[in-house]
């Protein structure tokens, strides 16, 4: 079994390989690895991210075939089929890092702002659906200062959303609280920045996993 730690620490070498373009031969696809995951895969990590088609996980972190249990949808946000695919993964797999990958500018959390703002009738019931989950980890920005500077406002928010999400997969599964407490599992939140390729790991009670790049 590969520690949170040594899971973590991959992650952030890769991603370093990959904001210096100086990607890793072990992780190119190719028929041998291919067919070593064919019957079987060990992820070292699950990735729950956004769907957004400028953050692929296995490429900003420069990883392979078999080497992330990825889960993606629009917002990074949190329902009970995220939550059933970690349980699933930690449970079937023993993979001990979970991190939940937001981004800048994030589409959803602007369609969560603009909906504060400006409420509107026509939106549908499964795009409302992706909104409310967001809006509780955002509304309270909204009473701040930060409404006035829309820039700010939505980098703070995606924040605030990348943490409502990693806690409420702490607490949302009896399963996965156990593994935290007594099985070694740890789930941390994530930025990567759209302009620099750089992911920033913030969210987690062990301040030596911060990313040892400069935030933006």
């Amino acid at each position: 079994m590969i520690s949170a730690q040594e899971a973590l620490d991959r992650l952030r070498d890769g991603n370093r390989r990959f904001v210096s373009e100086d990607w890793s031969t072990q992780t190119m696809p190719s028929q041998t690895r291919r067919r070593e995951v064919a019957m079987a895969q060990q992820p070292f990590a699950i990735i729950l991210g956004c769907s957004d088609s400028r953050v692929p996980a296995e490429m900003v972190f420069d990883q392979g075939l078999g080497d992330l249990f990825v889960i993606r949808v629009a917002g990074n946000i949190v329902a009970p089929s995220q939550i059933g695919s970690v349980e699933f993964a930690v449970e079937r797999y023993d993979t001990r890092l979970v991190v939940v990958l937001g981004h800048s500018m994030c589409g959803a959390i602007q369609a969560t702002l603009e909906e504060l703002e400006r409420p509107t009738s026509g939106r549908s019931q499964n795009l409302r659906s992706i909104v409310d989950r967001v809006r509780p980890s955002v509304e309270e920005l909204m009473a701040t200062e930060l409404r006035h500077d829309m820039r700010a406002l939505t980098y703070h928010a995606v924040r605030a959303n990348i943490r409502a999400s990693a806690a409420h997969l702490r607490h949302g599964s009896q399963t996965i609280e156990e593994l935290i407490e007594h099985g070694g599992l740890r789930v941390v939140g994530a930025e990567y920045s759209l302009e620099t390729g750089i992911v920033d790991f913030f969210d987690d009670w062990d301040a030596s996993v911060r990313s040892e790049f400069t935030p933006r």
